[in-house]
C-alpha cells in the first residue's frame, strides 16, 4: 500500500466549545514508528475504525461513517468521539488525494494499557485497482459465522454491530474464500440467515426490488449499501431490509458486495452456482458512486 499522510488526534470530550481543531492534530511520517509499544490496538485490537473513499480529494459520506465511528465508540465502551474534530481531520488528510482513488483510515484505540486517554490517529494511502472487480465480479462462497441469527440480542458483548480493530476472522474467512478457489465470501449464520461479508455489505436483486439483510441482527449498517438504497429509490425501485434466509440466494435475480473503496462489485458466482451481470447497470452503480457525496 502507497501512504500519502498521516495524522495523529489528540482526543478531545465530545460537546467541547471549539471551531478550530488544528492543534489537536499532528503530523507524522507514515512510514516511520508513530504508536507506543504498549498501545492496545495492536495488543488486543482493542479499538474501532472506519475507511473512508475519497475521489479526486472528495472525502465520500463522511456523516454516516462518522455515525458509524460514534456508534462502534458507544458499543465497545469507549469515549464518544467530538465528530466536528475528526470531520477537520478528514478535510486535512483528504488535501493529500487530490487525484484519483484514495481510503483514508480512522482508528480510534483504547489507548496505551493503562493510559489516562485513548489514541486516535487517520491516515491516507492510494486505494487498490478495483476495476476487474466493479467490472467482472467476483466469485463468491457462503461461509459460515459460527454463531446463530439470535446471538447478537443475546450476547452484545460480541460487538456484532461494531466496526472493530480485531478484523482476524473477516481476513482469516477471505483466505479460505481464496483456498475453495473464489475471490470473496459471504457470511451466514448457522441456522440459515445472511449476513455480510467480511469487509462488504451484499444487495440482492428480485426484478425491480433490491434487497439486503436487515442490520439490527447484528450487521455492521453499510454507508455505501445505504447511499446505494436511496439512490435506487430516486430511480423508482423498491428497496427492503429483512432477515434474508440461505435459500433465497438462489432466487436472486443478481448479487452485489458494496463497500466504501471496492465500491459495487457484481457476484458473478455463488457456491461455485454463475448469476448473471448487468454490466450496464453496474457501470451506472459504480458513476453514482464514483460521484461526490455528502
Amino acid at each position: 500500500m502507497t501512504w500519502r499522510y498521516a495524522l495523529i488526534i489528540d482526543p478531545v470530550a465530545a460537546g467541547v466549545d471549539a471551531i478550530d481543531y488544528a492543534s489537536t492534530f499532528r503530523a507524522v511520517d507514515p512510514s516511520a514508528p508513530a504508536l507506543s509499544i504498549g498501545e492496545l490496538s495492536t495488543q488486543r485490537g482493542d479499538g474501532i475504525f472506519e475507511s473512508i473513499g475519497v475521489v479526486d480529494g472528495h472525502a465520500q459520506e463522511v456523516g454516516p461513517h462518522l455515525e458509524r465511528l460514534a456508534h462502534s465508540a458507544a458499543l465497545c465502551d469507549l469515549p464518544a468521539p467530538e465528530l466536528t474534530q475528526w470531520r477537520q481531520a478528514i478535510d486535512r488528510v483528504a488535501v493529500e488525494c487530490q487525484a484519483g482513488e484514495c481510503v483514508i483510515k480512522l482508528i480510534l484505540s483504547r489507548g496505551v494499557e493503562h493510559g489516562p486517554t485513548p489514541t486516535a490517529w487517520v491516515t491516507a494511502a492510494v486505494a487498490p485497482d478495483n476495476s476487474a472487480a466493479r467490472t467482472t465480479g467476483v466469485r463468491v462462497v457462503t461461509l459460515d459465522r459460527g454463531f446463530d441469527s439470535g446471538a447478537p440480542a443475546r450476547a452484545p458483548w460480541l460487538l456484532l454491530g461494531a466496526k472493530t480493530l480485531s478484523y482476524a476472522v473477516n481476513m482469516a474467512a477471505l483466505r479460505e474464500a481464496r483456498r475453495r478457489g473464489a475471490d470473496d465470501a459471504l457470511f451466514v449464520t448457522n441456522d440459515g440467515v445472511v449476513l455480510e461479508g467480511p469487509t462488504s455489505s451484499v444487495i440482492l436483486r428480485f426484478g425491480d426490488r433490491f434487497v439486503t439483510p436487515e442490520p439490527g441482527a447484528g450487521i455492521l449498517h453499510g454507508t455505501t449499501q445505504m447511499s446505494l438504497f436511496a439512490h435506487l429509490r430516486d430511480l423508482g425501485h423498491d428497496t427492503a431490509y429483512e432477515t434474508v434466509p440461505v435459500s433465497m440466494l438462489a432466487d436472486a435475480d443478481a448479487a452485489w458486495l458494496v463497500s466504501s473503496v471496492r465500491l459495487a462489485a457484481p457476484v458473478s458466482s455463488l457456491d461455485a452456482t454463475p448469476l448473471s451481470i448487468d454490466e450496464d447497470f453496474t457501470a451506472a452503480l459504480n458513476a453514482y458512486l464514483l460521484r461526490p457525496r455528502e
